[in-house]
């Protein structure tokens, strides 16, 4: 089992910055493929971002590309996501994965077979 705990949301203005953490532990390893998801309300839950265990490569989504960053310290088992120039657009909730079928890059939900509690962001225009 590995668990994920997010943290690091909130209500912020428009062009403002959050970075989210997400802790690890359980079978926390750093070959797994780890990434974000985010759901707004009354929409389908999306990709955001990925990082890859085995080389640390990353890969985001079109619409937070150049403004989000996902990163991660394997010595914390804990995976960031540092978002800067925040829109309205990105209001939803923020889910931390894990997969331990995969170490490479995935933006298929399926894939991720542990998933955080989320954690809310914000962001008023």
């Amino acid at each position: 089992q590995v668990r994920l705990v997010e943290s690091g949301g909130g209500l912020v203005q428009a062009g403002g910055s959050l970075r989210l953490s997400c802790a690890a532990s359980g079978r926390a390893s750093s070959a797994y493929a780890m990434g974000w998801f985010r759901q707004a309300p009354g929409k389908e839950r999306e990709f955001v971002a990925a990082i890859s265990g085995s080389t640390g490569s990353t890969y985001h989504a079109d619409s937070v590309k150049g403004r989000f960053t996902i990163s991660r310290d394997n010595l914390k088992n804990t995976v960031y996501l540092q978002m800067n120039s925040l829109k309205p657009e990105d209001t939803a909730n923020y889910y931390c994965v894990a997969s331990t079928v995969v170490s490479g890059i995935t933006i298929k939900r399926g894939v991720y077979d542990y998933w955080g509690q989320g954690t809310q962001v914000t962001v008023s225009s």
